[in-house]
């Protein structure tokens, strides 16, 4: 078995040393990991595993796919560059003997902080997604047990399209597609933008980031929601941090729960950042509901899952001190300057 998964690992390095395209990495994808991929063949021999011998092998398959997962990614966003300068340079002609204003550019805070965040949970084996901004009804809510009634589903709180769907409210409304998307176990962070009508104001704003996960396996249990919350947050914060949990409600997950940090700004001393109370509300989170599961077309009787929610906004309010929430969308150059990061 474990001859034939380093085979299977040769064979899409060299699959994908072949490809000219980014598309045509999904083509790779669908022939390794899809439902009839040669991976999922694998899984299916596993009733023919020894009893005392399906834990190790069943852990060597799980690596196989990740890895394999991690090496399509990274060549689809090579490739993706590649197009996306061939078009910039094809399309615009520069006249390089002319004099040019020496200028620099920085990545915005939010984006570094997402890249970093990124960075930590592909390390851990998950898989990074993007998600639509409009998006159905269906799966903004329906089919994350938003019910019919829930005042989320309000005018006052939904931008709505003129065709029925609407600006997706949450990253929750990528969870759908991408239970059905990829086999089980799945590992897989969300980031995006989203949009509420909200009346703005130093903590609201109508467009703000998000990014969420879910890890879907057998016997995911509330451990592991925690393992791997406080592994992203130490690594953010550069230090071992403390994390509590306090009950809450969110529709999509039963249990739901909110995750605290201890403030890492002054190790729960109390300062401004954490109100002095000396905890920082940080990450909604929960056992995945059942019926999510199902929405899914996943079995809750065998497999159970976690799903944890982060601010993107909120994460650099707090890495940097800053106070309104206004501020990000506001194209202010005194508050990019300050980074080192450069392009």
């Amino acid at each position: 078995m474990k001859e034939k998964i380093k085979e299977l690992i040769e064979l899409v390095k060299t699959k994908l040393s072949e490809i000219k395209k980014s598309s045509e990495g999904q083509n790779i994808r669908v022939e390794f990991l899809g439902k009839s991929g040669k991976i999922t063949e694998l899984f299916r021999l596993m009733k023919e595993v020894p009893a005392d011998k399906k834990q190790e092998v069943g852990q060597i398959l799980n690596n196989a796919k990740q890895e394999i997962e991690a090496l399509i990614s990274t060549k689809e966003k090579t490739l993706e560059k590649q197009e996306l300068e061939q078009e910039i340079f094809s399309a615009e002609k520069i006249d390089i003997t002319l004099p040019v204003k020496e200028c620099t550019g920085s990545l915005h805070p939010r984006t570094i902080i997402q890249k970093e965040i990124e960075d930590v949970f592909i390390s851990m084996g998950f898989v990074v997604e993007d998600g639509n901004e409009v998006e159905t009804e269906y799966n903004n809510f329906t089919a994350v047990n938003v019910p019919e009634n829930h005042p989320a589903r309000d005018m006052q709180d939904t931008f709505w399209l003129d065709n029925g769907e609407v600006l997706k409210t949450h990253t929750s409304a990528a969870q759908n597609k991408i239970l059905k998307k990829y086999p089980l176990p799945i590992r897989a962070i969300f980031p995006g933008r989203c949009f509420r009508n909200e009346d703005l104001d130093a903590g609201h704003e109508n467009t703000f980031f998000q990014l969420e996960g879910v890890i879907v396996d057998k016997d995911v249990s509330v451990g592991n929601l925690i393992y791997f919350m406080k592994e992203m947050l130490s690594k953010i914060f550069k230090k071992e941090v403390e994390v509590r949990l306090r009950p809450g409600f969110f529709p999509f997950t039963e249990p739901s729960f909110e995750m605290d940090v201890r403030c890492p700004f002054c190790d729960g001393k109390g300062c401004s950042t954490c109100k002095n109370g000396g905890w920082i509300e940080l990450c909604p989170c929960g056992m995945i509901h059942p019926q999510v599961l199902r929405n899914g077309g996943i079995d809750p009787d065998k497999y159970s899952g976690c799903a944890f929610g982060l601010g993107l906004d909120r994460m650099v309010m707090l890495s940097l001190g800053i106070n309104d929430i206004r501020e990000l969308n506001s194209g202010n150059l005194k508050l990019l300057k300050q980074f080192k990061l450069n392009v």
